[in-house]
């Protein structure tokens, strides 16, 4: 039991780095970025609140565990923003390496838990990965909208690419939320187009 406890603490001390990894997203007030524990922490608020939006039935407990660990791989692999540039299979590489090393310091039963669940959402394919993956590409967007347009400038982004790399893929999950957010992120980009 207390080899168990020891890798379960070790797990728990490795997980407070999250607090450190600074994500593209501002807060509200657009004061300062978001960290990436505090991502994991609203996304999971978003769920537990827009559970009922899901295009289908979905085990909450499920989707909040997964975005309760879906970027803990930030911890060594860093964030890297959708609209950023970067090389998508060494940032895949990174994350997949980050998952065998943070997920293996748990015993063997929750470290096999843990990464089934990651390996799930990265590859949103069950109706309670779509919805997770759905609330992750939403979150930033209400973020963005909330502090004046938030990094979208900084990045270049145009209504075209946030449609492309983003509303696809909440409309997978809760296309009655991006339909709801929709017609905020067009005024948006009408108003603030160079």
């Amino acid at each position: 039991m207390t080899d168990r406890l020891t890798a379960q603490l070790a797990f728990l001390h490795e997980a407070d780095s999250l607090k450190t990894v600074l994500r593209g997203t501002p807060i509200h007030d657009g004061s300062r970025r978001e960290n990436s524990a505090e991502h994991s922490w609203h996304i999971m608020l978003y769920a537990l609140t827009l559970a009922e939006h899901a295009t289908r039935e979905i085990d909450i407990a499920r989707v909040l565990k997964m975005l309760l660990l879906h970027d803990i791989v930030e911890i060594d692999a860093g964030d890297n923003p959708i609209h950023g540039d970067h090389d998508p299979a060494e940032m895949e590489a990174a994350e997949q390496a980050a998952a065998d090393r943070l997920f293996g310091l748990l015993p063997p039963d929750q470290a096999t838990e843990y990464r089934a669940l990651w390996d799930e959402f990265e590859a949103a394919e069950s109706d309670d990965a779509i919805f997770a993956k759905s609330l992750d590409r939403i979150q930033p967007v209400v973020a963005n909208l909330q502090s004046g347009g938030g990094t979208w400038s900084e990045y270049n982004v145009t209504y075209q690419q946030l449609e492309t790399r983003v509303g696809v893929k909440a409309k997978r999950g809760a296309p009655t939320v991006w339909a709801h957010i929709e017609h905020h992120i067009r005024a948006w980009f009408t108003t603030n187009a160079s």
